[in-house]
């Protein structure tokens, strides 16, 4: 009778008989929701290594894009905020910016102004959240208090002016919901003056960080080439030096007066994503200085277009695109005259920035995993919507 000893992982050692090797399959997930979202990553190892990963989405499917074939544009804004639960105002954004588009409706410049002051403070509380929740997912729990002090100044003044603190509605075709609280410029001031004040202790906590830099530096790098391939975008395309920017390459809103600096890194690893981000809130924080400023100086006008009580959107198609925390967010609309869209199709950030992660996960320990997997900024209704 012959002898077969099996180990794990093609470095099972020699011990004077052939050893036969066998792969194992891991599940990783479906995570619970109190995660950034129900992901489910089957990966083969070999020994410690992974030698294969498949990201298998889908476990928070609501059928958002068939739901807005039977909703009005102003409940499209509801369905719209809610796939990427850290971005609403943004997702909000498109919606709107394509109906306007097709209805061919020119929006008050206040509004225009307001609405990119607070794109801007939406995109710094996505941020934070994820620059405190990166180190919390490699051991490190300190910085996820300090990031979460500064989202709730942030969202003190989102609340204030809105009423919600995820999902805003504060949106609407032709404008904003309604006219800016008496002093809210002040207090929106005031809030970005501390929060600038404050965030540097982020940096002294965690970029320099020994323990950080060997878990980040030279880990799940994505090189130029992969991001072309599978259309990754946002702060992950930019630290594989990207440098491309709807805001200043194809502005909306207000951005083409404002001076859009766009952060790049040439390394593609897990510590220049995190890099990226976080000099991308400081961005953020001048530019939402500078709409502040622009606000004060414009005249009293209107907030908003007058629509009809039914507002039915021209016959045609068009494409929107809005630069996300997370990524190009697009807006595919189809119109065939009446008041729900005949067709409306997201093209979200989060999808393609997590399926390069079958090209990035092989060849890296299962312990790097979590590192790769926490710098792809990802939400997963985002991915399933």
């Amino acid at each position: 009778m012959t002898e077969r000893v099996v180990g794990i992982g093609a470095g099972a050692a020699e011990v004077g008989k052939e050893l036969a090797t066998e792969d194992m399959v891991l599940n990783i997930g479906p995570q619970h929701p109190s995660t950034h979202g129900v992901l489910r990553l089957k990966l083969t190892l070999d020994g410690e290594r992974i030698s294969s990963a498949e990201p298998i989405i889908g476990y928070m499917h609501r059928g958002a894009e068939k739901l807005f074939e039977v909703r009005d544009y102003r409940q499209i804004i509801m369905l719209a905020n809610r796939h990427d639960w850290l971005s609403g105002f943004a997702n909000e954004l498109g919606v709107v910016l394509a109906a306007e588009r097709l209805l061919g409706m020119e929006v008050p410049p206040r509004a225009v102004w307001s609405r990119t002051l607070l794109a801007e403070l939406n995109r710094m509380l996505s941020h934070l959240m994820f620059l405190g929740s990166y180190p919390l997912e490699l051991g490190a729990i300190t910085a996820i208090f300090y990031a979460f002090n500064e989202r709730e100044r942030i969202q003190a003044v989102m609340e204030e002016i809105s009423g919600g603190r995820m999902h805003y509605m504060f949106n609407r075709v032709g404008g904003l919901k309604e006219e800016l609280p008496e002093g809210w410029l002040d207090r929106v001031s005031q809030t970005l003056a501390e929060v600038r004040r404050r965030v540097p202790d982020i940096e002294g906590l965690i970029l320099g960080n020994e323990i950080f830099l060997a878990r980040t530096r030279g880990v799940g790098i994505l090189t130029r080439e992969q991001i072309m391939q599978y259309g990754v975008s946002g702060p992950i395309a930019r630290a594989s030096g990207v440098d491309f920017d709807l805001r200043r390459d194809q502005p909306y809103l207000a951005y083409n007066e404002l001076p859009v600096k766009v952060v790049t890194r040439t390394a593609g690893d897990c510590h220049a994503r995190f890099e990226v981000l976080y000099e991308q809130l400081l961005v953020s924080l001048d530019l939402a200085e500078r709409c502040v400023e622009r606000l004060r100086e414009l005249p009293p006008g209107p907030i908003n277009q007058r629509l009809p009580k039914v507002l039915k959107v021209p016959e045609g198609h068009t494409y929107a695109w809005t630069e996300n925390p997370l990524g190009i967010n697009g807006y595919y609309l189809v119109s065939k005259g009446d008041k729900t869209p005949w067709r409306m199709k997201l093209r979200a950030a989060s999808y393609n920035n997590v399926q390069v992660l079958r090209e990035m996960l092989p060849g890296h320990l299962v312990a790097d995993m979590v590192a790769i997997l926490g710098s792809m900024f990802f939400v997963v209704g985002d991915i399933d919507k």
